[in-house]
C-alpha cells in the first residue's frame, strides 16, 4: 500500500481540527481511514494485470531503441497507475514513471526510450506499478519482474574510415585504371606492357605468341586467413578519453573484418584474458561482419592479469597455415605481462601485426614543467613512454609490425598496416 499526496495534505487539514476538540479530530480520523480502505478496495488489484514485454531490437552505442511493456487488466475495476520500467542504469532509459488508464479487459502498451551508454546485454530490473483508487488518497503497489534484454552493439565509428581504405584496396588489386599494376603473388591476367611497367613482369612465351609486348598483371592473394587475437584482461579496462581501451580495439576489429571481407580473405577471432572469452573460426564473404558483431559484443574487460601464452597458443591452435594475426594488446605493461615471449611464438609461425592503443594524456603529461610536482609526473610520463619504445624495438626485432596510436585513428592504421602487408605481397 501506498499512501498519495492528497492523504497528506487532508491529514494536515485535520491537525487543524485539534484545536476544536479531541473528538472532531477522531471523528474526522476515523473518516480518513474509511476514505483509504474505500480507495484501496475500489483500485484495480496488480495481481489482475498481466504484462508481456515485446522483443527490443538492437541498437548501436550512442544511438536510441525502445522497449514496449504490454499490460493487460483482466480485474472488474479500472486501472490508473503510475509506472516505472526500471532498467540498469547504463540503459538509460527515460521516462522515470509513465501514467497509465486502463478499463477493464483492455490493454495498453507503455513505450520506454531506451538510449544505452554501455555496449554488451543490458538488461531489466523491475516494473513498479502503483494502482490508485478513484479517490486518489491511497493505492496498491508492488513491484513485479518482467525479464528483458536490450542488446546494445559495437558503435562502429571507425565505418567512416571504410570508403578510404575500400578505395585503397581497389588500387592494390588493380581494379582502378591507374599507372601501376596489382601488386601481390597471385596471377591475375595478361595484358599489353605500357610505358611504365616494370620490364620483369613481361611475359616472354605470351609475347612470342602476340604482335605487342605482354606483361603478367599480378593481385594480392586472397583466401587469405587474418586472425584478431584480442587481450580482455585489465590493461583492456583503462579508459582513453570516454572509452575504454577494450572498445577501441573491437573497433579496429570491425573495420579490418569489413575490408578483409571485402578482399576475399577470412577473418578468425580468439579473445581471452586468464580464460577464452569468444572465439569465431575463419569466416569469409559476407558473414564477416554479422558474426564479428556477434561475437564482440557481450565482451567486456576482465579486471585479472591476462596470460598471453594463453591467447598465443588458442590463435596457434585456430590456424594452422601462415596467417597474420593481429594481436591487440597494451605496450605499456608488455615487458612484465609475457607479451614479448606470446609475440615471439606467433611471429615464428605467422605475420604478426601487435596493436595498442596510445594515450595521448602521457604525452601531455610529459609536457608539464610548472612546479616539482609537475616535473615528477613529467619524469614519470616520460620513463612511461622510453618503455613503450623500448617494447615496439624488440617487437620489430621479433619480425612484428608495431601499431601505436590514439584511440581516434587506431582502427584506420591498424587497417593500414594490413593494406601495406597485402600490397607488399606479404599475405
Amino acid at each position: 500500500m501506498a499512501l498519495t499526496g492528497r492523504f497528506v495534505a487532508l491529514a494536515a487539514l485535520g491537525l487543524l481540527l485539534a484545536a476544536w476538540s479531541a473528538r472532531a479530530v477522531a471523528v474526522f480520523a476515523a473518516v480518513l481511514a474509511l476514505l483509504v480502505l474505500a480507495d484501496l478496495m475500489l483500485a484495480a488489484r496488480i495481481s489482475d494485470l498481466e504484462m508481456t514485454r515485446d522483443p527490443s531490437a538492437s541498437v548501436r552505442l550512442g544511438e536510441t531503441g525502445q522497449t514496449v511493456l504490454r499490460i493487460l487488466n483482466a480485474g472488474r475495476h479500472r486501472l490508473r497507475a503510475i509506472v516505472r520500467d526500471a532498467w540498469v542504469p547504463s540503459a538509460g532509459a527515460r521516462p522515470r514513471v509513465q501514467a497509465l488508464d486502463v478499463g477493464p479487459g483492455e490493454r495498453r502498451g507503455v513505450v520506454t526510450a531506451l538510449r544505452p551508454t554501455r555496449r554488451g546485454h543490458r538488461d531489466t530490473a523491475q516494473v513498479t506499478i502503483r494502482s490508485h483508487g478513484p479517490i486518489g488518497v491511497a493505492a496498491r503497489q508492488r513491484r513485479v519482474r518482467v525479464p528483458g534484454q536490450l542488446k546494445v552493439l559495437p558503435s562502429f565509428g571507425s565505418r567512416r574510415f571504410l570508403p578510404e581504405k575500400l578505395s585503397r584496396l581497389r588500387q592494390i588489386d588493380g581494379a582502378v585504371l591507374m599507372r601501376q599494376r596489382g601488386q601481390g603473388s597471385e596471377f591475375d591476367s595478361l595484358r599489353t606492357y605500357v610505358l611504365g611497367d616494370d620490364v620483369r613482369a613481361i611475359d616472354w612465351r605470351a609475347t612470342a605468341r602476340s604482335r605487342d609486348v605482354v606483361v603478367r598483371t599480378w593481385r594480392p592473394e586472397r583466401d587469405r586467413h587474418i586472425v584478431l587475437a584480442v587481450d580482455t584482461g585489465r590493461t583492456s579496462a583503462a579508459r582513453l578519453g570516454d572509452e575504454p581501451r577494450l572498445d577501441a580495439a573491437l573497433d579496429a576489429c570491425l573495420l579490418l573484418g569489413a575490408v578483409a571481407s571485402r578482399a576475399g580473405d577470412r577473418v578468425a577471432l580468439v579473445a581471452a584474458d586468464t580464460a577464452v572469452r569468444a572465439r569465431l573460426g575463419p569466416t569469409g564473404g559476407r558473414d564477416v561482419l554479422p558474426k564479428l558483431v556477434t561475437a564482440l559484443t557481450p565482451l567486456e574487460p576482465a579486471l585479472v592479469e591476462t596470460d598471453p601464452q594463453l591467447l598465443a597458443a588458442e590463435v596457434l591452435r585456430q590456424v594452422s597455415k601462415r596467417s597474420l594475426v593481429v594481436l591487440f594488446s597494451a605496450l605499456d605493461t608488455a615487458a612484465d605481462t609475457g607479451l614479448l615471449p606470446a609475440a615471439r611464438a606467433l611471429a615464428a609461425r605467422h605475420e604478426l601485426v601487435v596493436a595498442s592503443v596510445a594515450d595521448p594524456s602521457v604525452a601531455a603529461l610529459a609536457t608539464a614543467r610548472e612546479d616539482a610536482s609537475d616535473a615528477y609526473t613529467a619524469a614519470a610520463a616520460e620513463l612511461a613512454a622510453a618503455a613503450r619504445r623500448g617494447v615496439t624495438e624488440q617487437l620489430g626485432k621479433l619480425g612484428a609490425h608495431v601499431v601505436d596510436a590514439p584511440a581516434d585513428v587506431f582502427a584506420s592504421h591498424v587497417t593500414d598496416a594490413y593494406l601495406d602487408l597485402k600490397a607488399a605481397g606479404r599475405l
